[in-house]
């Protein structure tokens, strides 16, 4: 089965939201409008119940199927619904409204494309049981999937299996990328704050200079994966921002640095964390300054559990083709928080190619557009995955 006929009929509604919701982005915990449009499209396409307000912004819509012998079997399908604090330069007719608020990570397309199954599946019913339909705020360093599971996300919501999707311009739109196991990495947010002593730029030494201590600090941080991690495991620590002083010729009190961390295995985890705080504070002292580093665990792997990454395969084989579905040789280190709903659920989470081409902008960068040509292709795998799940009988 290859796209639906009536979700590529309303390939141009599709377009239409997420286009709108592109030009109006919100960030995690804020998407008032986002969540407000999103759950009033879904009462109008007629879904059996429409849940707001979990996590603060998030929506849960439920259907339930037109086949007998169904009751008590559930799936769960989620979108993320936020937007990222990036400023837009895409020059786009639709670019974002709002200065300084970005979709830079394609989640008005995941949205859209749920919204799209939403529409089909209330039409049709052409299956057994019931699917929920997860619309999750804060995905972008929020954990918003952390925050509907605590608040009960599937005591309220029971399912037998949980799925993910997300968008990747790095691989050609319409095709599909999967692995099983871990897909995307784990992640924690680095801050170092070093408190030297301030002096004028030109006598160094009546001072005790943080700038220099941070260039240490950077430096050696690099050896913790190189010499600490076994070479077939994972790890990355990357320093993203370095912020102190206001003008040149002025030695700071105080550095900030910020940075990311990445892994699989959780004892790699550990080493990372425990060896940034030991290097961070000893190379401070080392030079007679003081430094204090925060590790902040943000979310857990992403981990596919085998059979239900099985049944992902045969929807998106259904869906493109099966010479269009693709084995990833590796994990990404990417972060999602996809993985809350996965440590509480069997599940899985899949890729869609949305690369138009070699320049395209990567997700996160400030020219990036969701490609609206693979709409029909992501609502015709949600919509192919319930009724390939729930197979409607009767």
């Amino acid at each position: 089965m290859p796209i639906i006929n009536r979700i590529a009929e309303f390939h141009p509604e599709m377009t239409a939201w997420r286009r709108d919701l592109h030009q109006h982005p919100e960030i995690g915990f804020q998407e008032v409008r986002t969540s407000g449009v999103i759950a009033q499209k879904l009462r109008e396409f007629g879904c059996d119940a429409v849940e707001t307000g979990m996590a603060k912004t998030g929506v849960v819509a439920t259907i339930k199927g037109a086949g007998a012998g169904g009751e008590g079997r559930a799936i769960g399908l989620r979108a993320d619904i936020d937007a990222l604090p990036i400023h837009e330069e895409t020059g786009l007719p639709h670019a974002s409204k709002n200065p300084g608020r970005m979709h830079a990570c394609g989640h008005d397309g995941h949205t859209a494309m749920l919204l799209g199954a939403a529409k089909y599946l209330s039409e049709t019913r052409n299956f057994s049981g019931t699917v929920h339909l997860i619309f999750q705020p804060a995905e972008e360093n929020g954990g918003g999937g952390r925050v509907m599971v605590e608040e009960g996300l599937f005591d309220r919501f029971p399912v037998e299996r949980v799925f993910g999707l997300h968008n990747w311009p790095g691989v050609p739109q319409g095709q599909f990328i999967w692995r099983e196991g871990p897909i995307m990495a784990a992640v924690a947010n680095i801050e170092i704050t070093i408190k030297g002593k301030g002096a004028h730029g030109a006598m160094p030494h009546q001072g005790n200079d943080p700038v220099v201590i941070a260039s240490h600090i950077v430096t050696a941080l690099q050896s913790i994966v190189a010499r600490n991690v076994e070479p077939a495991e994972s790890g990355v620590i990357t320093i993203g921002s370095i912020q102190g002083g206001d003008t040149f010729n002025v030695i700071p009190e105080t550095v900030r640095m910020l940075g990311t961390a990445r892994w699989f295995a959780p004892e790699v985890g550990d080493i990372l964390e425990n060896k940034l705080r030991a290097i961070a504070t000893g190379v401070a002292a080392a030079f007679g300054a003081e430094a204090t580093a925060k590790f902040e665990r943000l979310y857990p792997a992403t981990v596919n559990e085998p059979e239900s990454t099985r049944l992902t395969l045969d929807a998106a084989g259904a869906v493109v083709g099966k010479e269009r579905v693709h084995h990833m040789p590796r994990p990404t280190m990417g972060g999602e928080d996809f993985s809350f709903m996965l440590e509480a659920k069997a599940g899985s989470y899949i890729l869609l190619g949305a690369g138009r081409g070699p320049d395209d902008p990567q997700v996160h960068h400030p020219r990036y557009d969701f490609n609206d040509e693979v709409l029909p292709v992501g609502a015709s795998y949600w919509a192919t995955l319930v009724e390939q799940l729930l197979p409607r009988k009767g």
